[in-house]
């Protein structure tokens, strides 16, 4: 997967963004760390992993890949937004196979990544979610793919002063 190519488009994405919406120079960090959090929290609302109570199945994988490209579209901006020029996922050799519990180390990972904005810590962040984009069975073209229709969404969405 060429990550950077995604980079490249983000960083493209969030200049439209903020030029469109006045927002040069203005501190959006926090604010995208909360729309990261919102969206991890969709993208587990989706896959109903940790409805334990409930028998209705999680929603369709295409569903799923939307909301897990949405989040990977604040994790680029906010890689952007430290200085982040190129990213080279590493290898992992994660362990963890419940779902339930990758979310909740990602919900760690993005507070820990707040408490201190290094790159160490973004990209533990990146990886662990690479790694739950595993663990909900998304191959590297299938996120690539996502990312390069959402992009467009997002795009025509500002257009239409969404």
């Amino acid at each position: 997967m060429d990550i950077n190519k995604l980079l490249e488009m983000q960083a493209e994405l969030d200049r439209y963004i903020e030029e469109e919406n006045g927002l040069k120079d203005q501190g959006l960090i926090p604010k995208k760390v909360l729309a990261l959090l919102v969206e991890i929290g969709e993208l587990a609302n989706e896959t109903r992993a940790f409805k334990f109570w409930s028998k209705k199945p999680a929603s369709e994988k295409q569903v799923i890949l939307e909301e897990f490209v949405d989040g990977l579209h604040f994790i680029l901006s906010l890689g952007l937004e430290i200085g982040i020029k190129q990213i080279n996922l590493k290898e992992t050799n994660f362990t963890v196979e419940d779902v339930t519990e990758q979310f909740l180390i990602i919900y760690r990972s993005i507070h820990d990544f707040q408490m201190s904005y290094s790159v160490s810590e973004y990209q533990s962040l990146l990886n662990q979610y690479f790694y739950l984009g595993e663990l909900l069975g998304f191959s590297h073209s299938d996120v690539v793919n996502a990312y390069f229709n959402k992009n467009e969404v997002n795009y025509q969405r500002q257009q239409e002063g969404y």
